[in-house]
């Protein structure tokens, strides 16, 4: 009441502006809870796979300097540390050979499937060691030739298609035949597919070995830090035929589709921060099929050193380039923030 005797207006929600009740959204992300049931896909350990350098030095462990905190492994080195970190919910791993012996390298990428070799080694090391975790591979020919280039060489260095695919495709069967779970060709050599796909059924492993397929995988500038790791940069010309342009938006819509009809289980986007639109148009035309995105080296690299810079905040710049591959509609991430995340996911 005021002190004059005369009573006082208190204003009610009557006396209020007339308001679209649809318009008041806050109410539903006001509370940590809620905002994380606001994201249309949640991020899980489920939906991420770790990449992993392993090299031919059994004892390997040495940092890789533009990788902050990631390393190249041998296989006795490899398998506690993987183990560590299933121990914390990883589900995936995707492996890369990285042959460091003198005679490892030739033409041909003999040494890619080489039963002794770092990659099939540590496949079957892994599937005695962490019998529930899904172990991927790698299916590319550049860490393993002495020019450095995805596939078999004409004398003007150009690929020549068919030699080369063959090669994948028995590439590929080596690894399903050592365990692998799923091989991912990365090279981007027209026709691997099918090649691959004919393998697998031929070698009776079609039924057990999933092929992902790198059907999307832009040319650029990001992958400096990967080819450090890998020892993968061609010593002469670069992989600008058989890559994909960055503004080739309609030609990786044609090689998703080709991939598709040759049998892919799954399609690749790679690198993801700056193809959102190529991993939108993968859900949309393998809406039936799971969508994995790399995000690359380089990518990875940048958001550390922002971090270090004080730009951005590492763990919520982390999450927020994962939700934005959620987002355009990938279901995998491969990411080299993984065993962060491991950690990250058991705060929340």
């Amino acid at each position: 009441m005021a002190t004059n005797g005369t009573k006082k207006h208190v204003a009610t929600y009557t006396d209020a502006q007339p308001t679209q009740i649809s318009s008041i959204l806050s109410g539903g992300y006001h509370h940590p809870l809620l905002r994380q049931w606001q994201n249309e896909r949640q991020l899980t350990k489920s939906s991420l796979i770790y990449p992993l350098f392993i090299t031919d030095n059994e004892d390997e462990e040495t940092p890789i300097d533009s990788l902050p905190g990631q390393k190249r492994w041998g296989v006795k080195k490899v398998v506690p540390y993987v183990e560590s970190l299933v121990a914390k919910g990883l589900k995936a791993v995707i492996l890369f050979g990285v042959p460091l012996a003198e005679d490892a390298k030739d033409p041909y990428a003999t040494s890619a499937d080489d039963p002794n070799g770092p990659v099939i080694l540590t496949i079957k090391a892994l599937r005695v060691a962490c019998p529930d975790l899904f172990i991927m591979t790698d299916v590319c020919m550049c860490e393993y030739t002495s020019h450095g280039h995805c596939g078999i060489l004409r004398e003007d260095g150009t690929i020549i298609r068919e030699e080369s695919v063959r090669r994948l495709a028995a590439i590929a069967v080596n690894y399903a035949k050592a365990g692998a779970h799923c091989v991912a060709p990365s090279d981007m050599v027209d026709g691997r597919i099918l090649a691959i796909k004919q393998g697998l059924l031929d070698a009776g492993l079609a039924h057990k070995c999933m092929l992902m397929s790198y059907s999307a995988k832009f040319s650029g500038n990001l992958y400096g830090p990967f080819r450090d790791a890998a020892g993968s940069a061609p010593s002469f010309g670069d992989r600008k035929c058989y890559q994909l342009p960055p503004g080739g938006r309609g030609l990786a819509r044609r090689a998703i589709a080709r991939d598709i009809e040759e049998g892919a289980d799954g399609i690749m986007v790679k690198p993801s921060t700056f193809y959102l639109d190529i991993i939108s148009d993968a859900k949309e035309l393998a809406r039936d099929l799971p969508i994995c995105t790399y995000q690359v080296s380089g990518e990875f690299a940048m958001l550390h050193a922002a971090a270090e810079k004080g730009v951005v905040d590492l763990k919520t710049i982390a999450y927020e380039a994962a939700y934005g591959c959620l987002r355009a509609g990938a279901t995998l991430i491969i990411t080299y923030f993984t065993p962060d995340f491991l950690d990250w996911l058991d705060e929340q």
